[in-house]
């Protein structure tokens, strides 16, 4: 590629959002390039990895590229006890090959992927982008889509700062037998988060993310004691395999538009406040701002990048507006835990009262 090239929308980030916005922008008939800083897309996954069946019905071939098993909801426990199952079936996915699914369907509509490539700085409309092990060259795009996650290189770019956030950590572990149940554990020692044990199939996804009263190594401490008292219940055996981490957004809607730049998925604060799911929330954040950006690159009107705006605040926003009001509450009266708990948590019929 040229330096000094153009392109009407320029993707940073191969995410589900990325990929979903590149892939909407080429169908508009736009000149796309996405770019990713790794050298294998999905890799290293940082995802308790549950999907909604909802997102079946958008995203079919990449499901059952990666699905593992099938889940039939969350079993809720409150400070170790079982307090209620809500029924909310989905997949267990490799999230990896989730994404490279995704990104591949972004490549079959026309859009072009540079990986292990990164965005290093934006000046005067140019981008410059430095591959591995290659010189750096500049692209000159209409329309930039910001999609590389919750500490946005290009949110930065443009003064959109980072959304709040919860420090999250995971391991990989052997159960004992087969579950078809997600578990979330609330309790007061997880402020502002929970812990969690997602099967998959012969192993699960261990994990906790919440607001560390000390040192951010606490959630790691926390993670280890949360193995230890899973493995003494019976539920999963042997060493841990593997582990990961990674932060999740956890703020009410923001911004996600400057000037002839959008923000889409993590890098938008387009999780959702109180689970931290954010998976199906990307690919939905990422095709609006595809479509608008390739539809305002072709036009050349960058007005149009406002019904972006508008439109992903239309299908998301009052989900999410009420789970960062009931954040908001849950941080502030977390002292109070067993009363308030169950206001704040999905799967209970107190929070949508």
């Amino acid at each position: 590629m040229n330096s000094g090239a153009s392109c009407d929308v320029l993707v940073v980030g191969a995410g589900p959002a990325g990929s979903s916005a590149a892939r909407a922008a080429a169908q508009e008939g736009a000149r796309v390039i996405v770019v990713d800083r790794r050298r294998v897309i999905g890799v290293p996954v940082q995802c308790a990895e549950y999907i909604p069946v909802t997102l079946q019905l958008g995203e079919g071939s990449a499901c059952t590229a990666a699905s593992v098993q099938k889940v039939r909801g969350i079993r809720t426990f409150v400070r170790g006890e079982p307090a209620g199952d809500l029924n909310a079936p989905g997949y267990m996915i490799d999230r990896d090959r989730f994404d490279q699914a995704l990104a591949g369907a972004a490549e079959r509509a026309g859009a072009r992927l540079l990986k292990a490539t990164e965005a290093v700085n934006c000046e005067g409309g140019a981008v410059v982008l430095r591959g591995k092990g290659r010189a750096a060259f500049t692209l000159r795009p209409r329309v930039i889509v910001g999609a590389d996650g919750p500490r946005s290189t290009v949110g930065r770019w443009v003064g959109i700062l980072p959304p709040p956030a919860l420090p999250g950590v995971q391991a990989k572990v052997r159960l004992t037998h087969p579950m078809d149940m997600t578990e979330v554990y609330l309790d007061p020692d997880f402020r502002g988060g929970y812990a969690w044990l997602f099967p998959k199939g012969e192993h699960a996804n261990v994990g906790v993310a919440f607001i560390p009263a000390k040192e951010p190594r606490s959630v790691s401490i926390a993670l280890e004691h949360f193995i230890e008292v899973l493995a003494s219940r019976g539920k999963i055996s042997g060493p841990v395999l593997a582990h990961n981490a990674g932060w999740i957004p956890v703020s009410s809607p923001q911004t996600a538009l400057r000037g002839h730049v959008l923000l889409a998925g993590d890098a938008a604060g387009q999780t959702h406040p109180i689970t931290g799911a954010g998976v199906a929330n990307a690919i939905v954040g990422g095709r609006i701002a595809g479509t608008w950006a390739a539809r305002a690159a072709l036009a050349d009107d960058m007005r149009l990048l406002e019904r972006s705006e508008e439109e992903w605040r239309d299908v998301l926003g009052d989900a999410m507006a009420r789970a960062a009001e009931k954040r908001h509450f849950m941080e502030a009266h977390w002292e109070r835990f067993d009363t308030i708990i169950r206001s704040c948590w999905i799967a209970f019929r107190e929070y949508y009262a």
